[in-house]
């Protein structure tokens, strides 16, 4: 079924409603009820000529953002005046010019219904998301329109509305839940807060101002006397006083009068405990007491609370009203409508009514008013039969059966429950209603059972093969069975909780009884077996250790197989390792029904052959090719190995070296090893495990390697020297994982052959670059989380000291206003290795300070600590060699800029502030620019270059730096208006646009403006912050002076070849992937392995969240 918003699902309604009525009397029935008009009218300020607009509406719709309630946001919309003026004249038709105007909005037509729909959901531009206005928003429950409407010269009962229904919508922008207030006008509904039937929520904060403070007996009887059925959980009855009072029991009572529960019991005139002391309720007397004393002494609170409304005006004279939430229906009061103002469950939808539309006299409380007999006549016969199938339902719905398993006729036998008699007299059968809770159960069953005597216990309990199993206790008296997960036809075990017989009774999942075919060799004597095989059918807990099973079968020890294969006859038979034998059954994979096969250790010879049972036979994807990777000759090179996915590794392994005929020595000194797409040998596979444990998939390849598989406690690890890591110059090492990175990079320096002590350790992430550097050389590679597996690089270079950066330097040389790149004052200086000078030679047009590339150049490293700062690293970089034929005569006059993408990115401000403030990174590089003069930006000031077009050509004047203050506001006028005082020309006559130098675009900056009355709120400017501009310290603003330049192209012919070459670019890499692909199937076709390199795989887990 469609979801729909409740505004278009009314609007959808209405039509379908208009579309069944055509044709009938009541074809006009919707315009009757909810049709009016609005008419906009706008007033020339010159000629008086008015000019106006109706519109039609079914509802209304009004603002919520920035509103305090609905009858401001009608002001707003149909008192407030808009003027047009200035910048934003109206063009009068009868003056045939612009003028000066004012434009408004007043209601024409009243429906005798209205509708209004609050704007609660908006759209957050700087974050791009939606969201769910929840401040707080007013409404009356009666409202005047009459200063919103045209004409007023009518009686103001003409245009007074009552509140009957409020639409609430619970959750957010993306999804929620709607229910609906409604005001029972007619009083049809069973209204239950009547003062005779409920008394009202008092304030019991009250009573801390008076001398009943210290009397705990009147607080808990004024508690209970507002509760239904004056009956609480006494759990339940500490926490109320808690909330009503604000002191808890404990803290306020205890001391004088002991524990709440003892309490009770010393006052059981008053108060009535029930049989198991979990609930207590108040005696009719003392009830009835307890409601006149309330009445009487706090009369004047419960008026004051029974009038407090806030935010709701003009309080009608039905109070009646109900709060329906799906099949659920309750009385609620008018006061609880203010809980609705605001919040994430609020109102979203407002129904009024016409004060005079008043229902007679008669038709109070009376459903039948003015219904013709025919119809009475229709519905009592169909509320007739809907009260039978209701009650059909009731109890096909509500009712379930139960099956009561009594604790007396069971004993324990054979690892499960069983029954002492016949099963029929065991199990009582019975029928209860779901809605009713646990303990209305346990008093039902405690009723029917009267020979029981002591604590009474239920249990959920399910048949298993061995007998019954008993799962769960349930708790919690006060839950619906609905709520206690009990299904239909469910098993109760009914006992004391701790022993069946005499016998302890270990409950749970974990300790299920397992019913085992287990396969031995038949015993004669002592000592003395056959050589028939028997089938004893055994039953172990779940929990217990695969090793019992000799226990229960009296041997020492022996060679357990298992057999999971199903059905019998296709036997694979798996033996479990020594290490195993302590796991549990449920770790080892075994189920109700599993076979397990015991053999004699001292026996050389299998049964298996003998029986007749081996099966060779498997699926044609349970398999694994292992070659053969030993350097020792052998007839076989590869073998195909018969495998299931709890077969294990050292079976795999041992059956391989059988096969291809090598030499049993190999079983203690070699190892398996995944062979990935590209031909890489990956971490060889522990001996112990199976192939689902070791997530080896069927079909894949292994190759048998020389060297012992790394234990439980070490790792494998790859290896190599630098970052340009090729294919096949990895190495291997197997090390304890306890061992220290220090330690570690001794090693690895050891086996590559490198000596010195500049060295240090990186981990290779799973792009296959070079990831962050292992600081803590003193720590463990498992305290890092270093996994087999992983590869380490070995990088030439000592690493810093905590706190200490590596900060390359680079020199950012402008465009001189030749168009060249002034290079007079450069260093002749060569880039170290890693580094790069890279320079462009600009093309006509193109913008001076920022082309598609930039010329920096490389001057040194700087090693500096974190708390220095940024003037310090500026004077260091100046003390650099390459930097000495540099002429700077102070580091004031030097600009820092972050370099990323080999551009200047971050313009780096203060002096006085420490690099550790910028928030730099290990990674960071730094750009030095040449300033004329010393600048002081503040946190508000946006640097951006600024270049002129010049007219009549393609290009653009020399780039000039411009400081904008954006503590105003980051807008596009405020941007225009700080160019255009800049450059000396009128704000009208200029365009200004930001240059995207990765794409050879130009992005206008709209001077577009809205103009806004001054009474009304202001209206969220745009952020050039945010999208489409991302404007940013450094970034181009092209200006066209529209007075000698009015093309609309902003683009220069290096924007034409940047974007052309980009295309040819784009095409080239086209064609090549396609080559490489074409390429790469032919090889793989042809070839054993791959030559493309690729890095290794890695898995990713995406979570799709829901937004229904």
């Amino acid at each position: 079924m469609r979801q729909h918003d409740v505004q278009e699902l009314n609007r959808i309604l209405f039509s379908a409603l208009e579309t069944s009525l055509v044709g009938t009397s009541g074809h006009d029935l919707i315009n009757r009820l909810y049709h009016g008009t609005v008419v906009n009218q706008v007033v020339c300020k010159e000629c008086k000529n008015i000019s106006e607009k109706q519109e039609d509406f079914l509802d209304l719709t009004v603002a919520v953002k920035n509103v305090c309630g609905l009858e401001d946001a009608l002001w707003n919309m149909y008192v407030e005046e808009e003027v047009f003026d200035y910048d934003n004249l109206y063009h009068c038709g009868t003056c045939d010019r612009l003028v000066k105007a004012a434009k408004s909005a007043k209601l024409r037509k009243l429906p005798p219904f209205l509708t209004i729909s609050l704007l609660r959901f908006n759209f957050d531009f700087v974050k791009c998301e939606r969201y769910k206005e929840t401040s707080c928003y007013t409404f009356p429950l009666r409202i005047n329109l009459k200063p919103f409407c045209e004409q007023s010269e009518l009686d103001d009962s003409e245009y007074t509305y009552d509140l009957f229904s409020v639409i609430i919508h619970r959750g957010g922008c993306y999804g929620g839940h709607y229910h609906v207030y409604i005001k029972d006008v007619d009083h049809l509904g069973n209204w239950q807060f009547q003062e005779e039937k409920s008394q009202p929520d008092l304030n019991l904060k009250a009573f801390q101002n008076e001398e009943a403070v210290d009397d705990p007996l009147m607080i808990l009887k004024a508690i209970l006397s507002q509760e239904e059925n004056n009956l609480i959980p006494v759990d339940q009855l500490g926490q109320k006083l808690l909330e009503k009072t604000g002191i808890s029991w404990n803290k306020k009572y205890r001391k004088q009068h002991g524990p709440l529960r003892k309490f009770l019991q010393l006052h059981s005139q008053i108060f009535l405990l029930s049989s198991d002391k979990s609930t207590v309720s108040l005696l009719k007397n003392s009830s009835l007491q307890a409601e006149s004393n309330v009445l009487r002494n706090h009369q004047q609170l419960f008026h004051t609370m029974a009038s407090e409304s806030p935010g709701l005006i003009g309080s009608t004279t039905c109070p009646h009203w109900f709060d329906i939430n799906d099949s659920r229906v309750q009385p609620i009061k008018e006061k609880d409508i203010t809980q609705q103002f605001q919040g994430k469950e609020s109102a979203y939808m407002l129904f009024y009514r016409k004060s005079q539309l008043q229902r007679p006299p008669e038709a109070r409380a009376n459903p039948r008013y003015s219904v013709p007999c025919h119809l009475l006549k229709e519905m009592d016969a169909a509320n007739v039969e809907l009260q039978i199938k209701r009650s059909e339902c009731d109890s096909a719905n509500n009712n379930f059966e139960l099956h009561l398993h009594l604790g007396p006729h069971y004993h324990f036998f054979n690892g499960a429950l069983h029954p002492i008699i016949s099963q029929t007299d065991s199990v009582w059968d019975l029928t209860f209603n779901k809605r009713k809770t646990l303990g209305d159960l346990r008093q039902s069953i405690f009723q029917l059972l009267e020979f029981w005597e002591g604590d009474m216990v239920l249990s959920i309990a399910k048949y298993v093969p061995a007998g019954l199993h008993i799962y769960q206790t349930l708790t919690g008296d006060e839950l619906p069975l609905c709520e206690v997960e009990i299904a239909d036809g469910e098993d109760i075990f009914v006992w004391n909780g701790v022993e069946v017989g005499g016998v302890q009774i270990q409950t749970g999942v974990d300790c299920e009884p397992l019913l085992l075919h287990v396969l031995h060799l038949e015993t004669r004597g002592e000592d003395e077996k056959c050589g028939q095989l028997v089938e004893t059918p055994l039953v172990f807990p779940a929990n217990a250790e695969v090793g019992t099973v000799f226990t229960a079968l009296a041997m020492p020890a022996g060679v357990i197989l298992m057999n999971r294969a199903e059905p019998a006859d296709d036997e694979c038979w798996t033996a479990i390792p020594q290490e195993d034998v302590t796991k549990t059954f449920r770790e080892q994979g075994f189920k109700n029904g599993s076979s397990v096969l015991i053999q004699d250790s001292s026996d050389d010879n299998s049964m298996l052959p003998r029986q007749g049972k081996w099966i060779t036979g498997v699926n044609e994807t349970d398999w694994l090719h292992i070659k053969n990777l030993c350097q020792l000759e052998s007839e076989e090179k590869q073998v195909k190995i018969p495998v299931t996915s709890n077969s294990v590794v050292f079976d795999i392994r041992i059956k391989a070296i059988k096969e291809l005929k090598l030499t049993k020595e190999l079983a203690e000194n070699s190892c398996l090893r995944p062979i990935d797409r590209n031909g890489k040998l990956l971490c060889p596979v522990p001996d112990s495990s199976t192939l689902k444990e070791a997530e080896v998939k069927m079909g894949s390849s292994l190759g048998l390697c020389l060297g012992k598989p790394p234990s439980s406690s070490q790792l494998f690890l790859f290896f190599a020297l630098g970052t340009d890591v090729q294919p096949g110059t990895e190495m291997e090492v197997i090390v304890e994982e306890t061992l220290s990175v220090r330690d570690c990079l001794k090693i690895m320096l050891e086996k590559s052959g490198q000596s010195g002590d500049t060295w240090h350790l990186r981990k290779m992430d799973w792009c296959y670059e070079a990831g962050e550097p292992l600081c803590e050389e003193d720590a463990t590679l498992k305290e890092l989380m270093i996994c087999s597996g992983d590869t380490l690089l070995l990088i030439e270079g000592k690493l810093l000291p905590p706190g200490f950066l590596k900060v390359p330097i680079w020199w950012y040389q402008p465009q001189g206003p030749s168009g060249h790149w002034d290079n007079q004052d450069l260093p002749n200086c060569t880039p170290s290795q890693g580094s790069s000078s890279w320079r462009a030679t600009p093309t006509q047009g193109a913008p001076g300070h920022m082309p598609a590339r930039v010329s920096l150049l490389y001057l040194g490293d700087i090693e500096i600590s974190e708390d220095a700062a940024l003037v310090e690293l500026k004077a260091q970089a100046m003390a650099l060699p390459s930097a000495s034929e540099l002429t700077v005569r102070s580091p004031a006059l030097l600009r820092a800029w972050t370099v990323e993408s080999k551009r200047p990115c971050r313009l780096l401000r203060t002096d006085r502030w420490q690099l550790r403030e910028y928030k730099l990174g290990r990674r960071a590089e730094i750009c030095l620019e040449l300033l004329q003069k010393e600048e002081n930006l503040g946190p508000q000031d946006m640097l951006l270059r600024t270049q002129m077009r010049i007219p009549g050509e393609r290009a653009y004047s020399l780039a000039v730096d411009l400081v904008w203050d954006t503590a105003r506001g980051w807008t596009a006028g405020s941007l225009r208006q700080r160019v255009a005082d800049f450059y000396s020309l009128p704000v009208e006559k200029i365009e200004i646009a930001k240059y995207f130098p990765e794409k050879f675009e130009w992005l206008p900056v709209s001077s577009w403006n809205q103009q806004i009355a001054k009474k009304k709120k202001k209206k969220k400017q745009d952020n050039l912050q945010g999208a489409p501009y991302y404007l940013r310290d450094g970034d181009t603003i092209g200006v066209k002076n529209l007075l000698v330049d009015d093309d609309d192209d902003f683009s220069t012919v290096r924007d034409d070849i940047g974007k052309e070459n980009q295309k040819q670019l784009a095409l080239g890499k086209k064609k090549s992937r396609e080559a490489l692909r074409a390429r790469s199937s032919d090889t793989v076709s042809s070839a054993e392995m791959p030559t493309q390199f690729r890095g290794p795989e890695a898995s990713l887990s995406i979570h799709v969240g829901s937004f229904r």
